[in-house]
């Protein structure tokens, strides 16, 4: 599906419900310090913000989560001003539910196990590993963290490598590191 292909699709979702049923999955874009964020939101919570390209993103969410998907600034417009916060340093925890139904059981215990890491800290694949009784299945648990559905919201950025190098990242490694830093210069709460 071209770019071009996803615009006209969303402009005619957008058109068929005009504001009487909203879509079941609202989906928009942020564009942010790290660059731009894919998002989608259901009733549940946020199932996307990705690094992914809008198209693939698009053709995740209706394989897995649904197909009613348009632009809903009211379901939208919460998480990207979360996001503004968070960039800016000023939150320290999303309010908006995680919905990780585009994760793979293990990779939801992996995810979870990186929203207990705490604002301003990391951990390691290793740490990791030990929390969930697999201490060796540290390649399993980069690719849980490679394929996080919620980037940013889902803290995959603060899982570090354990020589303290950056280890891979969505985003890219400046991103990550530009993750890291905002949490890092943040000031202390209050």
């Amino acid at each position: 599906m071209s770019s071009g292909d996803l615009d006209a699709l969303l402009r005619v979702t957008s058109n068929t419900y005009r504001g009487e049923t909203p879509p079941d999955i609202a989906f928009g874009t942020y564009d942010g310090a790290v660059g731009r964020l894919v998002l989608a939101v259901t009733g549940k919570g946020i199932v996307a913000c990705s690094f992914e390209p809008e198209n693939n993103v698009f053709e995740l969410i209706t394989r897995h989560v649904g197909t009613f998907i348009g632009p809903d600034a009211r379901r939208l417009d919460p998480v990207r001003r979360e996001l503004d916060a968070y960039f800016s340093g000023r939150l320290r925890a999303f309010a908006t539910p995680v919905n990780l139904t585009l994760a793979t059981s293990f990779a939801r215990t992996v995810l979870q196990k990186t929203m207990a890491v705490p604002y301003g800290t990391t951990t390691t694949l290793e740490a990791i590993g030990a929390s969930i009784g697999r201490p060796r299945a540290l390649r399993a648990i980069s690719n849980a963290l490679a394929s996080n559905p919620v980037c940013v919201i889902v803290p995959c950025h603060r899982v570090v490598r354990e020589d303290g190098g950056l280890g891979d990242y969505a985003g890219g490694p400046a991103a990550k590191q530009h993750l890291l830093n905002v949490e890092k210069r943040a000031p202390a709460s209050r």
